[in-house]
């Protein structure tokens, strides 16, 4: 089956809680049904969340990607949700993860101030700026300075054992979405 790739920006219908809070915990849930999903089917992608908008890449067989650009179209905390990119590709660029989440970071600050964008819109974004957003998320993965946890982080040196107050409100979150998703699709069976 061919590969394609897309590249889609939305509006988030949520109000936002503040980031000292650890990753939105919309988001969050969002993040933890992609990875599920997305694993299923073989999807590869990239989340940026930001100035309560979307960003997201997918790459994949291409009825995989189509069916999951279905479910986001139909999601009701998207709204606006537009078409950036779609197309074949020859092999995959993203691998080894099936979602990433690119929090908050100075490298898409220096991407808005290149830009001289007063806000994260990619509504509004042209190609050039849809490939430097995907090439943004590709790198941050190199460099593993976005939030994954499909894949550990690779280190030459020990790591301190503390957790910041906000990734563990992160997990927290996370753990409390996972156990509420539990309960639903226990009483669904």
């Amino acid at each position: 089956m061919p590969l394609i790739r897309l590249a889609y920006a939305s509006e988030a219908t949520f109000e936002a809680k503040p980031l000292e809070k650890g990753v939105e915990p919309h988001v969050a849930r969002i993040l933890l049904v992609s990875r599920r999903n997305n694993g299923k089917v073989g999807l590869v992608g990239g989340l940026y969340y930001g100035d309560n908008r979307f960003f997201q890449y997918l790459e994949g067989e291409e009825e995989a990607v189509r069916d999951t650009y279905q479910r986001i179209l139909q999601d009701p905390r998207h709204r606006n949700v537009r078409t950036l990119i779609e197309e074949p590709v020859a092999e995959r660029s993203f691998t080894n993860w099936s979602m990433k989440y690119v929090p908050a970071s100075a490298d898409v600050q220096a991407f808005l101030q290149k830009h001289h964008l007063p806000e994260f819109n990619p509504s509004a974004f042209d190609s050039t700026q849809c490939e430097e957003m995907i090439d943004l998320i590709r790198r941050s993965s190199q460099d593993q300075k976005l939030v994954n946890y499909d894949e550990p982080v690779r280190s030459t040196s020990p790591a301190p054992q503390t957790l910041s107050p906000g990734l563990k409100a992160g997990l927290v979150v996370a753990a409390v979405g996972l156990v509420v998703a539990l309960a639903v699709s226990a009483t669904l069976l």
